[in-house]
């Protein structure tokens, strides 16, 4: 294995989970550069690692495009403003850098398309974070299904019933806009949509959505409802809130089958609450739930593994750029949706 040189893009609210991941992935891994137009912020994550990881010497910057030039960087983990996204990482990749992109990868299909052209002639590697996926019980719960213990799958049913307050999104005036960020079925709600479709294993054939701004003083939904019909004949059903009182209540997924039932609930998809088959397998009787102190979870660290291995070994990341732009092409299908209502 080659140790990787990191650069951390944005040092706002998730950027943490990335010091994080990194300091867990050590030696394959070490950040040497961060970067945010705050600097303040970039000093706070400079120093998060650096409490743990006394040897190391990391550079703080204001400018990314000087910081790709003067460091030797491997791979640019990018936690921007949403809409920045696909300029930053086209030009983190054609600086020579693999990307690591928080979600969504980007705001319209067409820069999703771009950057992934861009990782194809220059060679480089995309990964988006949806960390989610590495969760144990999402991971037992994708391993039914590529067994076929479901049979055939009729519905799932995404629900993510959270509360972001104006205060929030006064903490930083670019969400809730349609430029940088987009509303509740984009950024709160991305994440389980992303699980839905995987789990459901087929291409959408057609979405409807109903949206709506109730409560919070944004430009776009804190609430919306998805109706997703597959092509192969399958119903993915999403609730999405962002206005839930008085505070976070639940992220859960479930699963229907002809053959099976499986709901994955908790704070954030962490916790088994119904596993169901007309099978018995030994890791049924797995204790697979884990506990978790945030909406984040313990996901970033494996993602982080995995494009670590996926470089190093020049295989494909579990989330590249083709699977990252799922998720974030049905939200975009469901606006249109709501829009021609």
């Amino acid at each position: 294995m080659t140790k990787l040189n990191f650069a951390i893009l944005g040092c706002g609210r998730i950027s943490y989970k990335h010091i994080e991941a990194l300091i867990n992935n050590e030696p394959d891994a070490m950040l040497v550069a961060v970067c945010d137009v705050v600097e303040s912020k970039a000093i706070e994550r400079k120093e998060q690692y650096e409490s743990v990881m006394t040897n190391s010497n990391v550079k703080v910057y204001t400018d990314y495009l000087e910081m790709l030039k003067n460091e030797d960087i491997d791979v640019v983990a990018i936690a921007t403003e949403s809409g920045y996204h696909a300029k930053h990482a086209i030009d983190c990749m054609n600086a020579g850098a693999h990307v690591l992109i928080e979600k969504p990868m980007a705001l319209s299909v067409k820069d999703a398309d771009n950057m992934i052209a861009i990782a194809k002639e220059t060679n480089k590697k995309i990964c988006v974070s949806h960390q989610n996926r590495f969760n144990p019980p999402i991971q037992k719960l994708r391993k039914a299904i590529q067994e076929g213990r479901f049979g055939r799958i009729m519905s799932g049913t995404a629900r993510i019933l959270w509360t972001r307050d104006n205060n929030y999104y006064k903490q930083a005036p670019w969400r809730g806009t349609k430029e940088l960020d987009g509303g509740t079925l984009m950024n709160q709600c991305i994440h389980n949509i992303d699980l839905l479709q995987w789990m459901m294993g087929s291409d959408v054939e057609r979405v409807y959505a109903e949206r709506s701004t109730f409560l919070r003083d944004i430009e776009m939904e804190d609430f919306g409802a998805i109706l997703i019909r597959f092509k192969n004949g399958s119903i993915g059903i999403v609730e999405g809130s962002a206005v839930v009182y008085p505070k976070n209540l639940e992220e859960t997924l479930s699963i229907f089958g002809e053959t099976g039932t499986v709901v994955i609930g908790g704070l954030a998809v962490n916790e088994i609450k119904t596993w169901q088959f007309a099978d018995e397998k030994e890791y049924d009787k797995e204790e697979d739930s884990t506990d978790i102190d945030n909406v984040y979870g313990k996901g970033h660290t494996p993602l982080y593994k995995d494009f670590i291995d996926a470089i190093n070994h020049n295989t494909e990341p579990l989330i590249n750029g083709q699977e990252g732009k799922k998720a974030m092409e049905i939200i975009l299908m469901a606006y249109e949706s709501s829009e021609k209502m």
